[in-house]
């Protein structure tokens, strides 16, 4: 092969803005927290942390896509909009104990799979917000122990 011709290679998740991408910008991230809020609503074993938000949801919606669109490399909106989060700090005052979080991720888990992403994406998507749902579980845990 010539040195000067060089392939490209596609950029790997969680660098640069190559998740915010794979999820579909801010449009395909809204169709995820759609679906996942619609899982919550929908699924038995989500029914307490669905008590543990308000009856209408666009403020949560909106919360959580802002959120997911900077944590995935793209537009910070929730940082232009609300200001810096500490995502376990603002959960400590729930009681996130393992079912709650075991439910918050199954609901991401259904919510994921109805989108249409390349399973390469859809798992590491998954696995990458196994990782907050545990800090905030473990915050919980410490705040309603104490």
């Amino acid at each position: 092969m010539d040195a000067s011709v060089t392939m490209a290679t596609p950029p790997r998740f969680g660098e640069g803005d190559a998740s915010y991408r794979a999820a579909g910008g801010l449009d395909g991230i809204q169709r995820l927290v759609d679906a996942f809020y619609t899982q919550m609503d929908n699924l038995e074993a989500a029914a307490t942390i669905r008590a543990m938000h308000d009856s209408n949801l666009d403020e949560a919606k909106q919360r959580l896509s802002y959120f997911l669109s900077g944590w995935l490399g793209g537009p910070r909106l929730y940082a232009e909009h609300f200001g810096s989060i500490n995502i376990p700090g603002a959960h400590s005052h729930l009681a996130i104990g393992n079912a709650e979080r075991d439910a918050w991720l199954l609901c991401m888990r259904y919510a994921i799979a109805a989108q249409n992403y390349p399973s390469e994406f859809a798992n590491y998507l998954l696995a990458q917000l196994t990782i907050p749902a545990d800090r905030i579980h473990q915050r919980c845990a410490l705040a309603h122990n104490n």
